[in-house]
């Protein structure tokens, strides 16, 4: 008789990845230097500062391949600032991309090419498509870990240069009694 092979397993109430060999990257306040809006306040923390990890199950990159991994993006803020990911779009732009929240509170930030801008809520359970020619990132607006779910195409890669230059049009920030406020060059309101 063949013995099943056990697959990786997903821990939906951590995030936690395990069984399998996986790809881990750890990204510090260092690595995201000139991100956050207050330059004051970044430099008044170490630069050796985690803000999130990504954990990955390793593919072959191959055309039709996916891509899975987890990002767990720490509680916490520079300034006023929420931590946030970098942000990125795909290298092959078109490529879409599903989130899955599974672990605290936030937001995803999608911003098209034209730089229009929305926000969607993230949660334990939370659904989100990432449409092709679109830019994308988390921001842990909660005061515990934030963990979601990725699932993309191999083929996608990552562009971080493209937002790096052109920025996201909206900051997220906390507002009176620390509740998250989103502010633009234009407005400034309340996420309900």
């Amino acid at each position: 008789m063949m013995t099943p092979m056990i697959p990786p397993i997903l821990d939906f109430a951590t995030g936690k990845l395990g069984g399998a060999e996986l790809v881990e990257k750890s990204t510090t306040l260092a690595d995201l230097q000139g991100l956050f809006a207050d330059p004051r306040a970044e430099a008044a923390l170490s630069p050796d500062t985690p803000l999130y990890r990504v954990a990955m199950l390793p593919g072959n990159g191959g055309e039709g391949d996916l891509n899975m991994g987890v990002t767990h993006l720490e509680a916490g803020m520079i300034g006023n600032e929420f931590f946030m990911t970098r942000g990125h779009i795909h290298a092959r732009a078109e490529q879409a991309e599903y989130y899955f929240g599974l672990c605290g509170r936030g937001l995803l930030l999608l911003q098209d090419m034209a730089g229009v801008c929305r926000l969607e809520q993230v949660f334990p359970g939370s659904v989100h498509h990432i449409p092709g020619h679109v830019a994308h990132r988390l921001v842990n607006t909660g005061e515990t870990q934030l963990s979601a779910l990725a699932v993309w195409p191999a083929i996608a890669g990552h562009d971080y240069r493209l937002m790096a230059e052109r920025g996201f049009g909206l900051r997220v920030v906390a507002g009176k009694e620390g509740e998250p406020c989103v502010v633009s060059s234009e407005v400034s309101v309340s996420i309900t």
